[in-house]
């Protein structure tokens, strides 16, 4: 057994593909239009579709998908330079800080609502 990816819900694959592709720089390595799979192994599939595959009906909601509970994290080497790309086209939970154990970070919610960080990262010998 292994873990291959997480597969987020979103309601417009376009929306969210062109949002992983344009604002958090992510290639896409496979376009099947209903579901996009990045280079990292992170993947996105149209909501209602996969609700269909999954529990074979989509629900009646309209609610974003993202619900607090699940925070995707990403790293950059420039966090100032990515916070200045990506802020302007998000709503911000928090903008560049730095945490407790050194790390800087900022963090927004995605098109879907997902919680998502941006952190430098973190070099061996950093605490956590």
């Amino acid at each position: 057994m292994r873990f291959v990816n997480p597969i987020l819900f979103v309601r417009d694959i376009a929306r969210s593909k062109a949002f992983y592709e344009t604002r958090m720089g992510l290639r896409v390595v496979e376009d099947f239009g209903s579901f996009v799979l990045f280079e990292t192994g992170f993947a996105i599939h149209e909501g209602p579709a996969l609700e269909r595959t999954v529990w074979r009906a989509a629900s009646a909601t309209q609610e974003p998908y993202g619900r607090a509970n699940l925070l995707l994290y990403f790293e950059h080497e420039d966090v100032d330079a990515a916070f200045s790309a990506i802020a302007p086209h998000v709503t911000l939970i928090h903008p560049v800080e730095e945490q407790a154990w050194g790390q800087r970070v900022f963090r927004f919610y995605d098109p879907d609502g997902h919680a998502v960080e941006v952190g430098e990262p973190q070099r061996k010998g950093d605490t956590a």
